[in-house]
């Protein structure tokens, strides 16, 4: 029985608000685990030959989320992956309780300011806020967190997050993530 709990797979599975830091420390987590790393976005857009904004445009919102959902249960049957998880996907069907039953899910639990100065550091140009002065930033992500904060808590665990503008605060916070849950290194 012991042998049965060594293979299972590993699965780190990250999840927070846009802006938490969920790539940034997906990809740090990859290069100290040996493992691979999937931006469920990302890994959407590869496969659907489209951007997010353009299956939005073509499918709505409600088309995206099926889309994303069907998506999810691919990745999330990968073994000893990292995957961050686009902003809205654990709000959306039963996608919380599926996630917690593939792997450990961390929420990064960052605050608005956090959020925000993350944002303005990315060079990904986020359609929910082109057009929006800081305040209104700021005003919109405060009330989506407390909107989807309720999913958000689900999670295994929670890792506060702090601004992480350089390296080591991301490696920092990565080791961190590491020992909360007790994954390690590929044998």
């Amino acid at each position: 029985m012991a042998e049965n709990l060594q293979n299972n797979p590993k699965r780190i599975i990250i999840i927070g608000y846009m802006g938490a830091g969920k790539t940034t420390l997906g990809r740090a987590l990859s290069k100290i685990l040996g493992f691979p790393f999937y931006d469920l976005d990302w890994y959407i857009e590869t496969r659907m030959r489209k951007t997010i904004a353009q299956i939005f445009e073509d499918r709505g919102e409600e088309g995206f989320r099926t889309i994303e959902r069907n998506m999810l249960h691919e990745v999330a049957e990968f073994e000893n992956v990292i995957i961050s998880c686009g902003g809205g996907t654990p709000c959306f069907f039963d996608n919380m309780d599926y996630l917690n039953q593939q792997g450990e899910t961390v929420y990064l639990k960052a605050t608005t300011d956090i959020i925000c100065k993350h944002l303005n550091m990315s060079k990904n140009v986020r359609p929910l806020l082109i057009g929006k002065s800081p305040d209104e930033v700021k005003s919109f992500v405060d009330e989506q967190v407390s909107k989807r904060n309720a999913y958000y808590l689900k999670a295994k665990h929670i890792l506060e997050v702090h601004l992480m503008d350089n390296r080591e605060k991301v490696n920092t916070m990565a080791e961190q993530l590491i020992a909360m849950t007790g994954i390690s290194k590929k044998a």
